[in-house]
């Protein structure tokens, strides 16, 4: 290629106009719509990963993770990476070459979870259940009887389904059979009641753009005490890198920090913010939001004859999952929502791919004013 084609490509490249991006409601299964005052801390200036003022907000992250996880584990950090670094790093550290881990599946999260723990070689059992249900406390009582594993998985907020999984009195049953209790929250931090210690999780993992309406980016992730003693124990090395729990936590709390990798500080900023924003609003109102503001959404959905696919016993607020009638083409009514209204939500996922749609309420968009929207429009295109 001559230096002359470079020239025309290189103007052509210059010719390119300003990034302007659609302004979109965004309710689908994530990244939910980011906070005005997260985008407002992205504009901090940039330093250093080990700068001093840097390492002060790192700890302010750790200290505000654990303010909303309601834990007191010293190891409570946040991942450079999405969701699903979380849930890499939480079996990269503590599942070993030949460790049984009991996975309980009702959704394609779950199927996620086997595929990981999987790939670092544990010898995976799996806890089966219908997409659209949670799996009762008996069923895992007589899961761990039977395969005794050293990790139960759990994804507590099924974002390809909508359900709740009950966590309460699983870490008793976990510490009855010597078993790590490593819980997915990803699609619950920050919207949906969540008590890391009094429930006894042992290890759990989150993202930024869910509940709370950060980019997504980060992982937040904490460690419990007995997950730590696995970790410090084990046989074999911890088989990743950049998820390695040890190097990250010389990053995070060593002294002096050990360098590990160059943090995006930026997205760190704007976690700290949206964690600021749930400590403003204090977790019990902000639960009560997040539940007031799906209740109202199914009680519109009630009225237009529409269905939600889990029962309301264990169904999330920050997810909803809607049967989608027959006769109508799931994926016709979520582009013209899309094209015409400027609203997102999202088609199902596995099992459920064209049989429902996922609408998020969450965080910053679990408001009133946003069902209003939602539900007129929805009405409109259905109508047509």
């Amino acid at each position: 290629m001559s230096i002359d084609t470079f020239q025309i490509n290189d103007n052509h490249r210059a010719q390119l106009p300003t990034l302007d991006m659609p302004p979109r409601i965004l309710l689908g299964a994530g990244p939910s719509n980011t906070h005005p005052r997260v985008f407002s801390a992205m504009t901090a200036p940039t330093v250093g990963h080990l700068d001093p003022t840097f390492i002060r907000v790192m700890d302010e992250v750790s200290e505000l993770l654990r303010y909303a996880w309601q834990t007191d584990n010293a190891y409570t950090i946040a991942i450079s990476g999405t969701g699903s670094s979380g849930m890499e790093a939480a079996f990269a550290n503590v599942v070993e070459p030949g460790d049984r881990v009991l996975v309980g599946v009702n959704g394609y999260f779950g199927r996620r979870m086997v595929d990981m723990a999987g790939r670092y070689g544990a010898d995976v059992r799996c806890l089966e259940a219908a997409w659209g249900a949670a799996f009762s406390l008996e069923e895992i009582r007589a899961g761990l009887a039977t395969h005794r594993p050293q990790v139960l998985a759990l994804v507590h907020a099924e974002t390809s389904t909508g359900v709740r999984q009950p966590l309460e009195g699983l870490g008793d049953l976990c510490r009855e059979h010597d078993c790590l209790l490593l819980v997915d929250t990803v699609t619950s931090l920050g919207g949906v009641p969540l008590y890391v210690d009094a429930w006894g999780l042992d290890i759990a993992y989150s993202g930024s753009q869910k509940c709370l309406s950060c980019p997504s980016g980060v992982a937040p992730i904490t460690f419990g005490p007995r997950a730590l003693a696995k970790i410090a124990n084990r046989k074999t090395p911890i088989a990743n890198w950049y998820m390695n729990a040890d190097l990250l936590g010389k990053y995070w709390a060593g002294s002096p920090r050990a360098y590990h990798h160059t943090a995006p500080m930026h997205l760190f900023y704007a976690l700290r913010e949206g964690l600021r924003l749930v400590a403003e609003e204090g977790l019990a109102a902000r639960w009560e939001r997040h539940q007031a503001t799906a209740e109202r959404f199914w009680a519109g959905l009630e009225e237009m004859g529409l269905t939600p696919h889990v029962p309301l016993d264990i169904r999330l607020p920050s997810l909803t999952t809607v049967r989608v009638p027959e006769g109508v083409d799931a994926a016709a009514v979520s582009r013209r929502l899309l094209t015409e209204y400027n609203i997102e939500i999202a088609g199902g996922l596995g099992d459920l791919a064209g049989k429902v749609w996922r609408v998020g309420l969450m965080g910053y968009n679990a408001r009133r004013e946003t069902v209003a929207v939602l539900l007129r429009a929805l009405a409109e295109v259905l109508g047509r």
